[in-house]
């Protein structure tokens, strides 16, 4: 089920919108293809990002894969709980599991990316 109220990017990242932040995660359907994640390597907090740029990475049994920007803005908070309990990412990506939030440089970003819907066609044509 992807939530009708998020953002998503064809990288597979999602994008909870409120006001000038957001919240940024993976969605189920990269943690179903990453398999058991076992590390997240998050931010610092204060670090700048770049739409497209690489700003951490999740870490699975099977394979190490970067996380990309979605948007342009500064990471205000991380969730260190997925220090300690990356397993979250599996469990709960869209709820417990968020990776950062960001002050967005542009809170029109949404225009940019994809809705639910498109989201789902994309993935049923990859």
């Amino acid at each position: 089920m992807i939530p009708e109220s998020l953002f998503y990017t064809k990288e597979h990242e999602w994008l909870k919108i409120d006001g000038d932040l957001a919240l940024v995660g993976i969605t189920d359907h990269a943690q179903e293809q990453l398999g058991d994640v076992v590390f997240v390597e998050l931010p610092p907090a204060g670090a700048q990002l770049s739409a497209g740029e690489t700003f951490g990475s999740v870490e699975s049994v099977k394979a190490v894969s970067d996380l990309f920007a979605p948007t342009d803005g500064e990471v205000v908070e991380v969730n260190s709980i997925l220090e300690d309990q990356p397993e979250l990412l599996n469990a709960s990506p869209y709820e417990q599991a968020w990776i950062i939030k960001v002050r967005l440089a542009n809170p029109d970003v949404s225009k940019e990316l994809l809705s639910a819907q498109e989201y789902e066609q994309f993935c049923a044509e990859a």
